[in-house]
């Protein structure tokens, strides 16, 4: 009687379908980043063309006005005078994303990826290109809840909205097991249980 190794019956992927998920990742991710920097980009440059000399736009019935503002500090206004150090955080986020998006064959968690790249890379591009100078620019924001002077919620833009979005969406694909190369934590248990 011969006995058959179990590995035989197990086919493995060709190459090239194993990297097409990954390929595909690369591109939603690339897509995604792309999208937010242009719409924060165009948000922003309407925003200082157009409501800088201007009354606030009311939206929505009063839920949100788009207002403008110039912020030097991170989020909520935090440290204004290190504006220096926010350039160098961001550019770490962002080689953190790239390496993080190698092994990345999951098209929701390219998304979420994608959104978290275009923020960090929206605000880089103001603290690099805008006044005062490079490494010192302030960021452009400019939608407030509730409130044409932001007195319920302090304002914010695009890439902080994409940012917010995607640490939430990552935050959900972390906690539901889904993997980001594309399998998912129960899956892989009950494969070892069986």
């Amino acid at each position: 009687m011969t006995t058959q190794d179990p590995t035989q019956d197990r086919t493995e992927p060709e190459p090239e379908n194993r990297t097409r998920p990954r390929t595909r990742a690369w591109a939603v991710f690339g897509l995604v980043a792309v999208a937010i920097v242009a719409i924060d980009v165009a948000v922003k440059q309407w925003t200082t063309s157009t409501i800088a000399h201007g009354e606030p736009v009311k939206l929505l019935g009063g839920l949100i006005y788009v207002i403008y503002t110039r912020n030097s500090g991170a989020a909520f206004s935090m440290l204004p005078d290190q504006t220096w150090i926010f350039p160098l955080i961001a550019l770490g986020v962002i080689a953190w994303l790239v390496w993080m998006i190698k092994g990345t064959a999951s098209a929701a968690w390219a998304v979420a990826l994608g959104l978290i790249l275009g923020g960090a890379a929206g605000n880089l591009g103001d603290r690099l290109f805008r006044a005062p100078g490079p490494f010192r620019g302030h960021v452009v924001d400019m939608f407030s809840f509730l409130d044409d002077h932001a007195g319920h919620f302090p304002v914010f833009n695009i890439a902080d909205s994409a940012l917010t979005v995607g640490v939430i969406l990552a935050i959900l694909l972390e906690f539901s097991g889904r993997r980001r190369d594309g399998t998912r934590v129960t899956a892989v248990k009950a494969e070892r249980d069986a």
